[in-house]
């Protein structure tokens, strides 16, 4: 089968981002509407690594090229479409090798949790269970709560914990923790903050 015979879904979030507005539930939402046999095209600003985590528990493998300083094009194959995966890595090596990235399981920093004096806001959670990572995720626009939380989970092993505080409840991030099948608690704050609990599953 040759690459044009791959059904390719493409979406550019540029815009969004331009906007200042959050793209992630429209990119979620287009994942949910893929087949198996779909390759997902995404053209982004920037090369979005903790979305890279996300998709990747998803069943989804990727590959990232630059095609400018403010365009990259991230490519995603599922791991059940066995005949879009050899034709990506085919146009991979036929094509822009010195631009294009396989994806690793690397995340950038700012999801293996938040510096010591920026967590310290949270240290007096009672849970049973130490946290593995926590993040103050308060003052950040979105979608990089979300986002990094999300990122720091995928790196966390089944039974480990992440705990959070966001400026407020994080409701499409409780959406996908139930798709993603993890446990987790809401704390509501005096100060209208939240704090969550989550146990990877």
């Amino acid at each position: 089968m040759s690459p044009t015979d791959i059904h390719i879904v493409e979406l550019d979030v540029r815009s969004h981002l331009n906007k200042k507005l959050d793209p992630f539930q429209l990119i979620m939402d287009t994942v949910k509407g893929l087949k198996p046999s779909d390759v997902f095209v995404l053209h982004a600003p920037f090369k979005p690594k903790p979305l890279l985590g996300i998709l990747k528990m998803k069943g989804y493998s990727s590959t990232s090229e630059r095609m400018g300083s403010d365009h990259w094009v991230t490519t995603f194959v599922h791991k059940k479409n066995k005949t879009g995966a050899k034709a990506l890595s085919a146009m991979v090596l036929s094509g822009s090798e010195a631009n294009s990235e396989p994806d690793s399981d690397d995340e950038s920093d700012s999801c293996k949790g938040h510096p010591k004096e920026q967590a310290g806001a949270i240290e007096n959670n009672e849970s049973p269970q130490i946290p593995t990572v926590v993040l103050d995720n308060r003052g950040l626009e979105p979608p990089q709560p979300m986002m990094r939380t999300l990122a720091a989970l995928e790196r966390c092993k089944q039974g480990e914990v992440v705990l959070i505080h966001n400026d407020r409840v994080p409701v499409f991030l409780i959406e996908e923790l139930n798709n993603l099948g993890c446990l987790y608690t809401v704390e509501d704050q005096p100060d209208g903050t939240a704090k969550v609990r989550i146990e990877k599953g």
